[in-house]
């Protein structure tokens, strides 16, 4: 290898993947880079990086190429593939195909001990745990369930602790907790408040997604990160848990009363 090579900068195999898209759908529209450039108001140079691997562009960005070169989403398809995949590398295979069954599921179960549940998060409060833009994307997308026809049923099942942990500031905490109340009158959702207590075989936080067919994963929150599982015999003793929770948690009229005196007595 000459000196010259080993300088280069490496290219990235999933960005260049993409950029050969991005060309492809570009030489297909008959425009050079340059055209293409002042189409979606970038510099010439920034086309060149985008298609030869050598930056990342934002998803607004790829929306915008894929408008502009008429590429039917094929563009942001491959945008949002690509994010996968560099997913992928940073984290465990498990964390990054949860959320492909929550997407499926016409069921949601969860317990969280520390943090407001990551569907119901507003976009301030999300802001300040995720670590880019790209990442808090993939939250909105992924919060897009709640707005499907129908959308699933959600039994949720906080510790009081979340209340007043603070994330952010007053003003995201406050926006964050009106937000749960707002979300607990929707139809098919249900949020608890489980009161600062020993609840048997609860240890960490957890989710499970029922499929249409009844098939069911579980994902648990652990120490190094988190665990996918299908396992039928930890699945129930995952539910008898859960169970167990929406037993002893307040019921939701109480649950919002408890968010509005958090409100009140702590993010005001």
């Amino acid at each position: 290898m000459s000196p010259s090579d080993s300088a280069r900068p490496k290219i990235d195999p999933e960005l260049l993947s993409f950029g050969t898209q991005v060309k492809r759908f570009r030489e297909e529209s008959g425009l050079k880079q340059g055209e293409l450039a002042e189409l979606v108001n970038v510099a010439r140079s920034y086309i060149s990086h985008v298609e030869c691997g050598r930056t990342k562009c934002r998803r607004d960005f790829a929306v915008r190429l894929d408008g502009v070169l008429h590429a039917d989403k094929k563009i942001i398809e491959a945008w949002d593939d690509l994010l996968e995949k560099i997913k992928q590398v940073r984290y465990p295979t498990h964390f990054v195909a949860f959320p492909r069954a929550e997407a499926k599921a016409d069921q949601l179960r969860v317990y969280e001990t520390h943090l407001v549940y990551g569907l119901f998060q507003t976009e301030a409060y999300a802001r300040v745990l995720l670590v880019d833009d790209d990442a808090v994307a993939t939250r909105k997308r992924r919060q897009e369930l709640l707005s499907r026809k129908p959308c699933p049923m959600i039994s949720v099942v906080m510790e009081e602790s979340v209340l007043y942990r603070e994330v952010g500031s007053k003003e995201v905490m406050r926006e964050q907790l009106e937000f749960l109340i707002e979300l607990s009158a929707q139809e098919g959702i249900f949020i608890q408040i489980a009161k600062t207590a020993h609840y048997r075989d609860a240890r960490a936080s957890f989710h499970i997604a029922t499929l249409p067919d009844r098939s069911e994963v579980a994902y648990v929150i652990k120490a190094t990160g988190g665990e996918i599982s299908r396992d039928p015999s930890e699945l129930a003793r995952i539910s008898t848990v859960m169970h167990t929770l929406n037993a002893k948690a307040l019921n939701t009229e109480d649950s919002r009363a408890l968010i509005r005196k958090a409100i009140e007595c702590k993010w005001t």
